[in-house]
């Protein structure tokens, strides 16, 4: 039966119809969010209504939109490498500031500028600032090579030399040149005291010249100089070269063969057996003790050419009393040094560190009674020194049954003016000689 013309059109019709709703369909699922698929999974099997067009209209024109909006996105100003050479912020603010005011006479003055002219202003002037402070930002990340000014040699060369503690090794030496017996002679006092001084400033820098990986992970020495990297080690070898060689020739030849001798062993002991140790035995700090109790024998040499029972008892003063200052200095920087890789007593043995501070402090008061024994000093001296002596005993004493860091600091801070103060008490009751200066009666 042959279908009416009428009938075959209407087919024709629905079905374009029909294959454009199916185009439209697949088209805006592909190209709609997610969240409006589920409309579509609904309305499979009911009629397309006016409301059906209208919905594909509105998706439509937002994804043409939004494809509009993503092509006349402004192209973000391009940043200055950070290989060029940047002028400094305080010049891009001038210009900035220069620049603005040229907007000003656009403005009518009969009018203030409407909120629109606003908001145009105020991304512009956001933009310009976000680029100064990532500019400033960059600049202050950016690695700098330090360079060497000559007016800030002498500074860095005083700290890579420990000049507070090469000038108390120059003050023990003299007080053993004082003490001595025998005229004063200046020239020789003078000598005595540049030679230890430049041979102490050697031995400091080789010393932190081997400690470089181990001070820079230390709070109390990552600020050395070569740990900074302000000097080369280079530099900080011939310095202590500069140092090692005038000193000793200085000590040799400018005062006796013996006191060089001593200077010389005393720089081997401190850089080649004292440093080394500090890394693998507690050793080390008696070691340390004998690299300090050497300048006031140095002294003592330097005034008498020979190695008496007064060196032995200076030097023997000055060995007890670095136990309590150090080992109370190590005690406050325990997690220092174990960070450091250095062994010390207050951290492989804390019980020992305490005993050993005790005991020397102990120890002072029994050399201080050996003094006027060996015909140094007078009887008056043990009775004045007995109270410094006394209270640094008992500080001791704290320490050890405390074990804080308390007792430890201010056993630390006795021991700084407990020693120049013992010294001078020395000084004061020397023995005179009077009977070995005095010319012999005529016969």
């Amino acid at each position: 039966m042959a279908a009416s013309p009428h009938t075959l059109s209407s087919r024709l019709l629905a079905g374009w119809v029909g294959g454009c709703v199916w185009y439209l369909k697949r088209r805006t699922i592909q190209e709609s969010p997610h969240k409006f698929l589920h409309l579509f999974r609904n309305v499979n099997k009911r009629w397309i209504t006016f409301q059906h067009f209208s919905f594909l209209k509105r998706m439509y024109v937002t994804q043409l939109n939004r494809s509009h909006n993503q092509q006349v996105k402004p192209k973000p100003e391009p940043v200055a490498s950070p290989f060029l050479e940047k002028t400094s912020s305080g010049q891009a603010k001038a210009e900035m500031y220069e620049m603005r005011p040229l907007s000003a006479p656009s403005l009518s003055l009969s009018r203030k500028p409407n909120e629109k002219e606003l908001i145009e202003l105020e991304p512009a002037s956001v933009i310009e600032d976000s680029i100064d402070v990532r500019k400033e930002t960059k600049e202050e990340k950016r690695w700098k090579e330090m360079k060497l000014q000559v007016y800030d040699l002498p500074g860095i060369l005083a700290r890579l030399s420990k000049i507070k503690l090469t000038g108390l090794v120059v003050s023990t030496t003299a007080a053993g040149f004082a003490l001595a017996p025998g005229p004063f002679d200046w020239p020789c006092f003078l000598l005595a005291s540049v030679g230890t001084g430049l041979a102490s400033c050697a031995a400091n820098s080789i010393n932190q010249f081997f400690e470089v990986p181990f001070d820079s992970n230390m709070n109390r020495t990552k600020n050395r100089p070569l740990v900074r990297g302000q000097i080369s080690p280079l530099l900080a070898v011939a310095f202590a070269t500069c140092c090692a060689v005038p000193g000793v020739a200085i000590l040799t030849w400018g005062v006796n063969p013996l006191t060089g001798a001593l200077g010389l062993f005393n720089i081997f002991l401190y850089t080649c057996c004292y440093t080394p140790l500090k890394r693998i035995s507690i050793v080390n700090t008696w070691v340390g003790a004998v690299v300090g109790a050497i300048p006031p024998v140095m002294g003592w040499t330097a005034a008498t050419g020979s190695l008496d029972a007064g060196a032995f008892l200076l030097g023997g003063i000055l060995y007890s009393w670095q136990f309590p200052h150090f080992n109370a200095l190590s005690w406050g920087l325990r997690e220092d040094y174990s960070r450091g890789g250095y062994c010390m007593m207050s951290v492989t043995h804390p019980g020992l560190c305490r005993r050993v501070a005790l005991r020397h402090c102990l120890a002072l008061l029994v050399l201080s009674a050996a003094a006027p024994v060996l015909d140094i000093t007078t009887w008056t001296f043990p009775f004045v020194a007995l109270p410094i002596n006394a209270y640094i005993s008992y500080l001791g004493f704290r320490f050890y049954v405390d074990a804080d860091r308390r007792s430890s600091r201010r056993l630390f801070f006795c021991s700084l003016w407990h020693l120049p103060l013992l010294l001078l008490l020395m000084l004061t009751c020397k023995r005179p000689r009077g009977d070995e200066d005095a010319a012999p009666p005529p016969s």
